[in-house]
């Protein structure tokens, strides 16, 4: 697969080592015929190290042979994340610092989850598109003769804080992207 096609959560294959890919960033050169160069934060599955990696657009990856489960968040044991398979109801438990960042957008019966499995091993999850989040802690709307659009910050119920537009108020259910963590409206 091209780096293009890339996606965070995608486990690649580097130097003969399987590592998940938890970040992406894009980058366009300036000026005419520049490439764009694309930097990926890759954790190693083996032993949780991390690597840097940048390619061009058009340079090649390789996508490991990984089963993908379908499940469901159900329950924290410890710091491990256990979710429960859509299909056949095994249970599959993810530490901590294998989620990583994700945690963040992971609340009680999250469905749509895919679990990442290499060799009967969860090695890591990706995430629906979107998530519900409920928010738990925001100022209230300021009230004034204001035509622009103005934002706030907001806690929402995993602990994370974004930025929502003024309207929304403590209590409300809204969709938050996974990929830029921004809002994407009421639930």
């Amino acid at each position: 697969m091209k780096a293009t096609d890339v996606k965070k959560g995608n486990v690649i294959e580097h130097n003969n080592n399987a590592y998940q890919v938890r970040d992406i960033e894009k980058s366009s050169a300036q000026g005419r015929g520049g490439n764009v160069t694309y930097r990926f934060t890759l954790y190693s599955i083996a032993n949780g190290s991390k690597l840097d990696l940048s390619l061009r657009a058009d340079d090649e990856l390789s996508e490991l042979d990984l089963i993908r489960r379908e499940s469901s968040f159900s329950y924290m044991d410890g710091d491990a994340f256990v979710f429960l398979d859509n299909e056949d109801y095994s249970s599959h438990t993810i530490d901590a610092d294998q989620v990583g960042d994700l945690a963040k957008y992971i609340s009680e019966g999250l469905t749509g989850v895919f679990v990442q499995i290499i060799d009967d091993n969860p090695i890591g999850i990706q995430l629906p598109a979107s998530v519900v989040l409920e928010v738990i802690d925001t100022p209230p709307e300021l009230k004034g003769g204001s035509a622009t659009k103005r934002s706030k910050p907001a806690t929402l119920s995993t602990g994370i804080e974004i930025q929502v537009p003024e309207y929304i108020v403590n209590g409300e259910k809204i969709t938050v992207s996974t990929t830029t963590g921004e809002f994407g409206g009421r639930a």
